[in-house]
């Protein structure tokens, strides 16, 4: 696999994450990796990779999955990390690997259609690195091409905002102070594409996968203090997407996010309700 300078189909995602979504996550990547950690560990726990294999990360962002594969697979397996977020990929190439792990690569590649290989890896993994597709069939079909006979797929994604107070109570408490947002459509590519489990079922269907499985799984996730958390939270998700596009309106409603994220500080930092899908699947169906 060389890094990918071909056309992509995702050209509006590629724009997205190598400017100032990319360069966001790239600066606080430390705290989103910690934030989110809970729901990759799961998802970890579920595909479960073994010492010896070969294991694609898809979105694999600043480089923290890619690195806990790495350390699962030991010196006789291999990572390969791919994103399509130049800042994000220059964070996670300047980590250290840790002690004992595989090989690691990492390339800027469009997973929809660059040439991952063909029957190459054991297990393909993504911390909410495959929402944002243009056509998601064609990309996990191109993605199983990549599996070796009864190789595993494992993916977390986000159920409905509305099933996830840490992004959705952020968001009411800033409404009142912005204009009226339109909700993306719901097939659209995005943080909630995958929401709806029935069309994730579909998809991978279609992509020719089989022993397809949808867990929901909830967590509470966090874990900065509460100016951390405010920052973070005018910065990523849907409120920091509406704020880069409404941008004066955040000295306005900084204050009631701040009372809102205060309900549920804890000793152990700011921590709030998240659900997730857990998807697994293997590349058991002849072509």
């Amino acid at each position: 696999m060389t890094d990918d300078g071909a056309p992509s189909p995702n050209g509006a995602q590629l724009e997205y994450w190598n400017a100032a979504a990319g360069a966001t996550w790239a600066r606080y990547h430390e705290q989103l990796d910690r934030q989110i950690a809970p729901l990759g560990t799961e998802l970890l726990r579920a595909l479960a990779p073994t010492a010896g294999e070969q294991v694609l990360d898809i979105g694999c962002g600043c480089g923290q999955t890619t690195l806990e594969i790495a350390a699962r697979v030991g010196p006789a397996g291999g990572v390969i990390g791919v994103d399509i977020s130049a800042p994000m990929l220059d964070i996670a190439r300047g980590r250290a690997l840790p002690r004992g792990a595989g090989a690691v690569q990492f390339h800027a590649a469009d997973a929809q259609v660059a040439d991952l290989g063909r029957a190459r890896f054991d297990a393909v993994y993504s911390r909410f690195g495959v929402m944002f597709f243009d056509d998601p069939i064609a990309a996990f079909a191109n993605l199983r091409a990549a599996l070796r006979p009864d190789g595993r797929l494992g993916f977390v994604c986000w159920q409905p905002l509305s099933v996830n107070p840490w992004m959705s109570e952020p968001l009411e408490a800033a409404r009142p102070f912005l204009p009226p947002l339109t909700p993306p459509e719901s097939d659209a590519p995005g943080p909630f594409a995958f929401a709806d489990a029935g069309r994730v079922r579909s998809i991978l269907d279609s992509a020719g996968f089989a022993a397809i499985s949808v867990r929901g799984w909830d967590a509470k996730i966090g874990g900065g203090d509460l100016e951390q958390t405010l920052e973070l939270t005018l910065r990523v998700g849907p409120l920091g997407a509406a704020l880069r596009d409404n941008p004066a309106s955040k000295d306005a409603l900084a204050a009631p996010v701040r009372a809102a994220l205060a309900r549920h500080a804890t000793r152990d930092g700011v921590l709030m309700a998240a659900s997730v899908w857990i998807v697994t699947a293997r590349n058991t169906r002849a072509d």
